[in-house]
């Protein structure tokens, strides 16, 4: 099939999608190759490296040079430098979404290297909220996280159990599990509930998950990947989904429990304090400092207040834009003006808008 002239290729940095991907790249990618005007293609070191294509997307640049083992990593640390050397002689511009604030913890000087080297050959920034600062210089759009409404309606959608509170998802030291199992057994009484599913990060997490809620029979722990259809029913039989971060910023916990009609427990920051605002009153519930008994309490009063609505308003969420959106912002990386998106939100960058 011919592709018309101003068609844009981009190379996404993700693969084919697996059963495990995230939905949100499932979804991003599904929503892009039907977009007018935009050829999608997903990454290999080959195509990326040997292939033709206008704009390189960027998610989660640190998968790009990180492995299992050591050789691994390396080779993929000296086919990153390839890659990055061919997108400068082609001055093909690099097209980054900014789904974390910082680089991961724990990485070697050369990863470090790396993605400094990404940074700066990064011509644009796609932010998820209007709380992200894009960096200095570089032009920049807000594109929402999508919601799962669509995705997570296909499975089986199971009445609350009174009383329970969830927990999915990857289960990493941050994500502040162990401090919502210490607040969760000092609420008294056994007409409180709490089931927590995902995989952790290491068995020593593992290990100390399982202490914690050894002395306490209302915990019910599962400590494994979750299918979506499991993902669907740990979230819907919660009357409340706490996710207890240290430190959240772009949460698709909250967007996933959202999108099965579950409330959500969540620190108190800025973009929390925008989504609770914009979904509506009742759906988003905040706690200030470390997680306590009474912080769970409260959010279980606050919730079963009849004035919140049977779902929450998640229309800025929808997928309709985002392939418009993205073009849009493809366009932009590469000085190509911005094409005519009805509806879509505008950010100026300099003399230009997107």
């Amino acid at each position: 099939m011919t592709q018309h002239p101003s068609t844009v290729t981009v190379q996404q940095s993700f693969p084919d999608p697996r059963p495990t991907t995230n939905p949100y790249i499932v979804m991003l990618r599904d929503h892009l190759a039907t977009t007018p005007g935009l050829a999608v293609r997903t990454f290999s070191w080959r195509g990326a490296i040997l292939g033709r294509y206008d704009v390189f997307h960027a998610h989660w640049p640190e998968i790009l040079v990180s492995g299992a083992s050591k050789p691994k990593r390396a080779v993929r640390q000296l086919l990153t430098l390839v890659l990055l050397a061919k997108l400068a002689v082609t001055r093909t511009p690099i097209v980054r979404t900014l789904h974390n604030l910082h680089r991961p913890s724990g990485i070697s000087w050369i990863e470090h290297a790396l993605l400094g080297l990404f940074e700066r050959r990064t011509a644009f920034v796609i932010v998820l909220n209007e709380q992200t600062v894009p960096p200095e210089g570089v032009g920049s759009a807000v594109i929402p996280h999508g919601h799962y409404r669509d995705w997570y309606a296909r499975y089986p959608q199971r009445e609350a159990v009174e009383g329970r509170l969830s927990y999915f998802g990857l289960i990493r030291r941050y994500k502040g599990v162990d401090g919502l199992l210490r607040a969760f057994s000092a609420l008294p009484g056994g007409d409180r509930s709490l089931r927590v599913a995902g995989r952790p990060s290491s068995e020593a997490l593992a290990a100390d998950l399982r202490s914690l809620a050894a002395d306490d029979d209302r915990i019910d722990l599962s400590l494994e990947f979750l299918s979506d259809a499991e993902l669907v029913d740990v979230a819907r039989q919660g009357e409340l989904v706490v996710l207890p971060y240290r430190e959240m910023h772009n949460s698709g916990g909250a967007l996933a429990a959202l999108s099965v009609d579950r409330p959500v427990l969540v620190p108190a920051n800025a973009v929390n304090e925008r989504l609770a605002a914009e979904v509506g009153q009742g759906w988003v519930v905040q706690y200030d400092g470390d997680l306590d008994a009474s912080d769970l309490e409260r959010a279980l009063d606050a919730v079963r207040d009849p004035s919140r609505g049977p779902s929450p308003d998640l229309s800025a969420r929808d997928w309709d834009l985002a392939g418009q959106l993205h073009l849009a912002a493809y366009r932009a990386a590469l000085g190509h003006g911005r094409p005519e998106a009805p509806g879509a939100p505008v950010r100026r960058v300099g003399n230009r808008a997107i």
